[in-house]
């Protein structure tokens, strides 16, 4: 299943159980898989676990680092965490029990839509690179193992006519504050990574001396491989000036992002959870702006993906979201 994080490993099982003897009068405790630190979803999750931490009554949250959305459905199937950040490509290939999640499907259920991830192809000028196309022969990045950023790159590599395995002269599978570093080093001379904009550690490339960054449109590629994989993309444009140094829109894919519980957590703990975070997402976006995407309208069925937990479903419902 890959690396899991020692910190929190039973945390969601006592949230889910009924407290024994010796834990009878401490916190229940909530462990929430995030992601990398130079993402998104590391700060929002930190925000939302101090929310809970300290609006919650009885209950503590806790944060996990992981590579992302296929590490954190892997821990919410193994029951390690209770509640995941995830894309909504990798929720759906992990409750049909696809691709990374052969023959161990995971019981996931969505709670809420919360803003959009864009796939970023990043590079800086000096490389040369211009398009997909222009990345054979180069040293590349593909993302973090167990992340969603892995799984969405090698698509969108494939659609573009390139073989990961064959036609770059190394494949590297790094963070994005790894990628960003490499590249500053001159030892990597593209990267994938997909979050919500802006992103710490592209910023953080674009703002460095002497660098140009390029970001690499590949809005062309989207039909493709949505032909294979189902509507979960959908193309949409990065300003001009979301990162330092960048010159022009950005015209790229783009997946949804949800909060995803197990579709055995008790209702009274979805709604509770839910309730905090729709009516706590000011304190949210004073971590990150992506939080101020998180929108009454954006509660779709179709953008959610996979179905709805019952108390979830119910919960939107009460505060005036159409679902469908």
């Amino acid at each position: 299943m890959g690396n899991i994080p020692r910190r929190g490993l039973f945390a969601a099982g006592m949230v889910l159980a009924a407290p024994r003897l010796a834990a009878a009068q401490a916190a229940q405790q909530l462990a929430i898989a995030t992601g990398t630190t130079g993402g998104v979803y590391y700060p929002l999750g930190g925000a939302l676990a101090n929310l809970i931490s300290r609006q919650m009554p009885g209950m503590s949250a806790t944060v996990e680092v992981t590579g992302g959305s296929v590490g954190n459905l892997q821990l919410l199937g193994a029951n390690r965490v209770g509640l995941i950040f995830t894309q909504v490509d990798a929720a759906v290939d992990a409750i049909r029990g696809n691709d990374r999640f052969r023959g161990r499907p995971v019981p996931a259920r969505a709670i809420a839509v919360i803003y959009t991830n864009r796939m970023q192809a990043v590079t800086v000028a000096s490389t040369g690179i211009k398009s997909i196309p222009d990345m054979k022969g180069k040293r590349v990045s593909t993302g973090a193992p167990g992340s969603a950023t892995e799984v969405m790159a090698l698509r969108l590599i494939e659609a573009a006519g390139l073989d990961p395995a064959k036609d770059f002269r190394a494949r590297e599978r790094l963070s994005p504050a790894e990628s960003t570093n490499a590249m500053k080093d001159g030892k990597l001379d593209a990267y994938f990574f997909v979050s919500g904009i802006p992103t710490s550690a592209i910023t953080d490339l674009g703002a460095s001396p002497g660098v140009q960054i390029q970001m690499i449109d590949h809005d062309q590629y989207t039909a493709k491989i949505v032909e294979k994989y189902g509507p979960v993309y959908f193309n949409e444009v990065i300003p001009a000036g979301t990162y330092p140094g960048q010159a022009t829109d950005n015209k790229q894919m783009s997946v949804a992002n949800v909060l995803a519980v197990r579709e055995d957590m008790p209702a009274e703990m979805v709604t509770s959870l839910l309730k905090l975070t729709w009516e706590g997402r000011e304190d949210l976006a004073r971590t990150h702006a992506e939080a101020r995407n998180f929108k009454l309208e954006g509660q779709k069925t179709a953008a959610a993906g996979i179905p709805w937990h019952p108390a979830a479903e119910a919960y939107w419902r009460s505060v005036g979201a159409t679902l469908a």
